[in-house]
């Protein structure tokens, strides 16, 4: 793993972590160069998101053109077996699917994913809000690559009704809904760095839309999650992100899984 900034020369022969404005670290990397670009951009809550010294300012006047050009250069970095993943809340989704239908094309929408946890505070005057949303394109409809044997199984809701009890037993190919805890305070993978998604989300991406050994492309990096995930499954990685504390927490993270 190296660690860069933005003005550092760019070559893709090392896991890199790079300090800088994404807008400025994009135009830099080579076409087509990416299996898989998983991305968890602010959400535009309108407030400034902080857990300890990790902290950004969450809030846009037009969230879908300051995601714009970065998606149009994400389309450009991804292979032809290319897949995009845009990890979102429901407030901004349908805005960006709009804008995405236009940038990649409404034959490239794969799925909409729906993650779905159970933890935090809790309103009485709706239904409490306990979702996120994880849009998936692809790069060309007819050669996207998604390897359904590798990815983790789960249980059967009625397993009775399964005729083979060695299906059962194995488990179905999760649905378009995941259902997975957030990042718990008491677990090993917690960074302390605000918005930390799960290793489990991520890897299942991963490990479906990746080859052994192909690169991948978090340009919003926080904690650096997909890094993470892409060290322990044989992939290759590059992170960006502009919050030196993003950096500084990812690069800590990155060396002890390398020390492991």
């Amino acid at each position: 793993m190296r660690v860069l900034t933005a003005s550092d020369a760019l070559a893709l022969d090392d896991d890199l972590v790079v300090e800088g404005d994404n807008l400025a670290v994009l135009p830099r990397l080579p076409d087509g160069a990416f299996d898989l670009i998983y991305i968890d951009p602010p959400f535009n809550t309108g407030r400034v998101q902080a857990r300890g010294a990790g902290r950004y300012d969450d809030a846009y006047e037009d969230y879908p053109a300051f995601l714009a050009p970065r998606l149009e250069h994400a389309r450009r970095l991804l292979a032809e077996h290319g897949t995009l993943y845009v990890h979102l809340d429901p407030r901004e989704s349908h805005y960006v699917k709009v804008l995405l239908d236009a940038l990649f094309g409404r034959e490239c929408f794969l799925n909409e994913i729906v993650w779905a946890y159970d933890y935090g505070a809790r309103t009485k005057r709706r239904w409490p809000a306990k979702h996120d949303t994880i849009l998936v394109y692809v790069r060309d409809r007819d050669a996207y690559w998604f390897d359904a044997e590798a990815v983790d199984r789960e249980p059967y809701m009625a397993p009775g009704l399964q005729r083979s009890p060695e299906r059962a037993a194995r488990g179905k190919l999760p649905t378009s809904v995941w259902w997975h805890t957030i990042v718990p305070t008491t677990s090993r993978e917690k960074t302390g760095y605000p918005t930390q998604k799960p290793e489990g989300v991520v890897r299942r991406i991963v490990t479906a839309s990746s080859r052994p050994g192909g690169w991948c492309l978090d340009f919003f990096a926080g904690s650096g999650t997909l890094g993470a995930v892409c060290a322990q499954l044989g992939r290759r990685y590059v992170l960006v992100d502009d919050n030196p504390e993003a950096i500084r927490v990812a690069r800590a993270r990155l060396a002890a899984a390398d020390a492991a």
